[in-house]
């Protein structure tokens, strides 16, 4: 019944900044940019960015004023994570980039970990699976 995640959805109140990220420092592409009008919160702007078969939609109400609040003051999913093939190059990458990771790195028996934020605060896991943990 149930296939996969579908897609995972981000709200930014600066799109093109968060697509600036995304895109530019992590390597998603844009798959398709869509609006749609008469919604209760007023317009709603959306891209769907895709690494490897995962989808993020990036959502913006334009004409909203929504207040950020950091990932530690609310309930729910608290990241995203990306599986990288090799953390030290990751990161060193990602430094390049001008991205420091927020946490980490640290290395465990069976993986290594490190987190970053978006440029919305979003916090985003980097895995690198040193040897198959659970559930794979």
């Amino acid at each position: 019944m149930f296939k996969r995640i579908d897609h995972l959805e981000l709200l930014t109140a600066q799109p093109e900044r968060a697509i600036d990220f995304y895109t530019g420092v992590l390597g998603f592409k844009v798959r398709l940019r869509d609006r749609v009008p008469g919604t209760p919160l007023g317009p709603l702007e959306l891209v769907y960015l895709d690494l490897g078969g995962t989808t993020v939609e990036l959502m913006c109400y334009p004409e909203r004023k929504l207040e950020q609040r950091t990932p530690e003051e609310r309930l729910g999913y608290r990241m995203m994570a990306l599986e990288v093939e090799d953390m030290d190059g990751a990161l060193a990458l990602l430094k390049t980039r001008g991205v420091e990771p927020s946490w980490g790195p640290i290395k465990r028996p069976t993986y290594a970990r490190a987190e970053i934020r978006d440029p919305d605060g979003n916090a985003i896991e980097l895995r690198q699976w040193l040897q198959k943990g659970p559930g794979y």
